[in-house]
């Protein structure tokens, strides 16, 4: 019976630890993840911004607003982020890449606030209830997706990738 009680005493404590710390741990993989995006964008000149390697894939310009659209309805719509609108038809490299930042900044300053004991919270999501962890998930997952996309327009444009930075 001590055994029992020992093993269900050591998984409730772990449960507990590895909860504490969830919004740091995001946190720090977030700016890392902002600082490698970054370094893709500015790795591939503005005049191939344009590329895409298929009819039916996004520009390479496409995949960066995309991928800040995304961080801005998640960060806003679950966090309340503040972030900033910006128009994206004409915008340009320069200006891109620091909307993106302003993105990245903003929802990190929005997910610093929220405890680590509120991210069990559920919310309602498109594809059915999700907790807001789910949500910090999916922000890092999508980000990670569409950058790997980006690191192969890189390649195929014989632009060497910035190396990885992980966790």
């Amino acid at each position: 019976m001590k055994n029992v009680f020992f093993i269900v005493f050591a998984l409730v404590t772990y449960s507990i630890n590895a909860q504490q710390g969830s919004v740091a741990a995001f946190n720090e993989k977030w700016e890392n993840s902002k600082n490698y995006l970054l370094e893709i964008a500015q790795s591939m000149p503005e005049h191939n911004y344009g590329y895409k390697p298929t009819e039916r894939e996004m520009s390479f310009k496409e995949q960066l607003i995309h991928i800040r659209q995304n961080m801005d309805w998640l960060g806003k719509t679950y966090f309340d982020a503040d972030i900033t609108k910006v128009e994206t038809e004409n915008i340009n490299k320069e200006e891109l890449i620091k909307a993106i930042t302003e993105s990245f900044d903003a929802v990190k300053i929005a997910v610093i606030e929220v405890p680590d004991d509120k991210l069990e919270e559920k919310v309602d999501f498109f594809k059915g209830e999700k907790s807001k962890l789910q949500i910090l998930n999916l922000l890092q997952d999508h980000v990670t997706h569409h950058r790997g996309q980006l690191i192969v327009y890189l390649n195929l444009n014989n632009i060497k990738p910035p190396k990885y930075v992980g966790w």
